[in-house]
């Protein structure tokens, strides 16, 4: 309840910064925001207050149930201002549209963005801007902890080298802090600079570097028809995509070597140009964006759709079966481990290879030894096993949750999609419901806390929220 209770407080303090943005522009909602701060910061203070006495130091239970407990909270009281302000009409579309916004998924159900108050659109990018940073600071400390989906295999470099990045997740904290922060203010600076709003920047820098997706706008990123500005998404959606352990190596050392040496950031930057590549040449065959700008539209949505932002500039869902039948399958790949983005991230990509070239080589050589290696290093079996079982429990959260979703009455494309775009928290999915050029506002209220739980078990890593479903898990 100590770090449950601080994270609640740091939330209600959040919530001012949108409240004083409607008291500037004169809208009545800095009430609604100032009220949800205090009451939020009043249930955080006392959670705090009264677990401060107890015991320091977490068991690997009590991490687990904190993780998921602490989203959950955040979400629910995260809501709070976006239902009482009526742009929603229920709790149920408040909650969707915050665990949306905390798990940096950015599936809306808000419909007139583009009239909507200040302070309602700038909550929204704030509540993903948090969401990313919290969930880097989860891949850094807390997964390799759990030993969740293979991330244990990042565990060393985190915290067991007394020479390697920080010796203690406060300053690792801290320091991350401070790059995304820069990272965030050089890209509203860019955008500002491209021709967008004050606001309209700041707003979308945080859902970019975040790989989040809300936009301020209806027609997410395709509403500026801007080249400048596509191009300045695609550099931070790739930013905020790659390891921040990369940056802070980077601060430390001055050099840019371990660019050169991380192969996760060599395979993420691969898979976008093949696919970029790939759409690009599909364009140009189909006559669908003649010109030089068709690979604009293809490299940018490709990375919206990989990293799991989620922005558009375009109906892909328009251009072809082929074409929704790559992104679909693009919107599971992910970026890189410890960075915002989300799906089943590259680093699963390139053990699963491993595993298949050594079972191929042993068929081959049966008397041969072949060493799986990850960075250079061995690769142990418990890595290995973790990342298949990660790899068959994803396909099986998907197929279940596209079951459920059917039975509310989703016709089976909205189904699968929404499954998919949940449990990637890659945002719209395929189809003229739930498409880019559609939100998820006409879902019934079923769907819609479905979808919002699928959200949540594809953020935390699928193991961290299922293993509370185990009786085991409970008994002593």
């Amino acid at each position: 309840m100590l770090i449950v209770g601080a994270l609640l407080a740091t939330l209600g303090s959040a919530m001012m910064v949108p409240a004083l943005i409607d008291l500037a522009e004169g809208n009545p909602d800095w009430q609604i925001f100032t009220a949800s701060a205090l009451l939020t910061m009043m249930v955080g203070f006392s959670s705090w207050a009264v677990a401060r006495g107890a015991p320091a130091g977490l068991s690997v239970r009590e991490a687990f149930i904190m993780t998921v407990f602490a989203w959950v909270v955040l979400a629910a009281f995260g809501a709070l201002p976006i239902y009482w302000s009526g742009v929603v009409p229920s709790y149920t579309d408040a909650f969707f549209e915050a665990m949306s916004g905390i798990t940096t998924t950015g599936a809306t159900v808000i419909t007139g963005l583009d009239t909507a108050p200040p302070g309602i659109l700038f909550w929204r990018g704030l509540l993903q801007w948090l969401g990313g940073l919290g969930i880097i600071f989860m891949a850094i400390a807390v997964m390799p902890m759990l030993q969740v989906g293979g991330m244990q295999l990042f565990k060393a470099e985190a915290f067991h080298a007394a020479d390697k990045i920080l010796p203690r997740a406060t300053q690792i904290s801290g320091i991350m802090t401070i790059i995304f922060l820069s990272m965030t203010a050089a890209c509203a600076f860019a955008y500002a600079a491209a021709g967008m709003t004050l606001i309209d920047a700041a707003i979308h820098a945080m859902t970019t570097v975040a790989t989040g997706g809300f936009s301020s706008k209806d027609a997410s990123i395709g509403h500026y028809d801007s080249a400048a500005i596509d191009w300045i998404a695609i550099v931070f959606m790739c930013l905020g995509s790659l390891p921040f352990l990369i940056y802070i190596r980077i601060l430390q050392t001055r050099s840019l070597t371990f660019l050169k040496d991380d192969s996760q950031v060599h395979t993420f930057f691969a898979f976008l140009i093949i696919f970029s590549l790939t759409i690009w040449l599909y364009e140009r065959y189909l006559h669908i964006h003649p010109g030089p700008d068709s690979l604009r539209y293809a490299v940018f949505n490709i990375v919206s759709v990989m990293t799991g932002t989620g922005y558009a500039n375009d109906d892909y869902n328009a251009w072809g079966t082929f074409s929704a039948a790559l992104f679909f399958m693009v919107m599971f790949i992910g970026g890189c481990s410890s960075s915002t983005s989300c799906g089943v991230k590259i680093f699963r990509f390139q053990i699963m290879f491993q595993d298949i070239r050594q079972h191929l080589n042993r068929m081959l050589y049966p008397n041969g030894v072949f060493v799986k290696t990850y960075n250079g290093r061995p690769l142990e079996d418990s890595v290995s096993a973790a990342v298949m079982t990660f790899f068959f429990l994803y396909l099986v959260c998907v197929v279940g949750l596209t079951i459920l979703l059917s039975l509310t009455g989703l016709d089976d494309m909205t189904a699968l999609s929404g499954a998919a775009t949940a449990i990637s928290n890659v945002g719209p999915g395929l189809g003229e419901i739930i498409g880019p050029a559609g939100n998820f506002k006409d879902l019934n209220n079923t769907a819609k806390w479905l979808l919002a739980f699928g959200m949540l078990l594809g953020r935390l890593e699928l193991f961290t929220v299922l293993v509370l479903f185990l009786p085991k898990f409970w008994r002593d």
